[in-house]
């Protein structure tokens, strides 16, 4: 069984607010110096209890939290203060560059970032021609990815990323990943990955796509989760939530 369990989760960012030349130049010449920062909270008191069967959506204007919250279930970002508990394997859909040598080859890539989803020497080597059939790159992936293009630089984080069959799947948006054809291959696959998670995390702005494919959502407003609930009423809340604060400003 996979679960995903967050109990009282804060997180917050300090942010340097002089970052001039002269002013770094300074802190360095006078050490005892103090720098002006600002804290950013991230999450604020987040509870969250996930089990198999769950759908969760993810909901909120640009900085509420969404992205961090998906880092946090990933264990990129460490809690502040709380505790976060996940069981299961994972797969991140996003921050797919994460981890490339841009030096080495396509193929020295499969291996690297394989070995980082957790795989196998073994399951590495059994999958890699899938992985290179997917991307569609051919004898690219004998070239430094360096070299790549962006789209065909997606194409191979993309196909590698959704090669294992992950019981927790974590989404942000919809990926483009090259041409037509390919976005619509990458399509197919999220969908069989979405249907085969035993939980999933969707972060969206596409309001039809998550009402669609959660039984549950959050409406998540300056790292504090502000509605939860069924997807339908917790996307009018932020719907009126929207509306609200475009009239306050208006």
């Amino acid at each position: 069984m996979a679960r995903v369990c967050l109990k009282d989760v804060n997180l917050q960012f300090k942010i340097m607010q002089d970052k001039s030349i002269m002013s770094l130049a300074s802190s360095l010449l006078s050490p005892g110096r103090a720098q002006k920062c600002s804290v950013l909270h991230a999450a604020r008191n987040i509870s969250l209890h996930l089990k198999d069967g769950d759908r969760l959506g993810i909901i909120g204007c640009n900085g509420a939290g969404k992205s961090t919250l998906l880092k946090l279930i990933a264990g990129i970002y460490p809690p502040g203060s709380g505790s976060v508990e996940v069981d299961g394997k994972v797969s991140c859909l996003f921050e797919l560059s994460t981890g490339f040598e841009m030096n080495s080859s396509g193929w020295d890539n499969i291996r690297l970032r394989g070995l980082m989803l957790g795989l196998t020497p073994a399951q590495i080597a059994q999958k890699a021609p899938e992985i290179a059939a997917f991307s569609e790159l051919g004898e690219d992936l004998h070239r430094p990815v360096k070299h790549y293009s962006s789209g065909m630089f997606v194409r191979l984080a993309f196909s590698i990323s959704t090669a294992i069959e992950p019981e927790i799947l974590l989404l942000d948006e919809v990926i483009s990943a090259g041409d037509a054809g390919f976005i619509a291959k990458a399509q197919k696959r999220i969908e069989s990955m979405i249907s085969n998670a035993n939980i999933l995390v969707f972060a969206s702005h596409t309001m039809p796509t998550l009402m669609s494919i959660c039984n549950k959502a959050i409406l998540l407003d300056h790292g504090s989760i502000v509605a939860a609930g069924d997807p339908a009423e917790v996307v009018q809340t932020y719907n009126d939530h929207i509306v609200g604060k475009a009239s306050q400003c208006g």
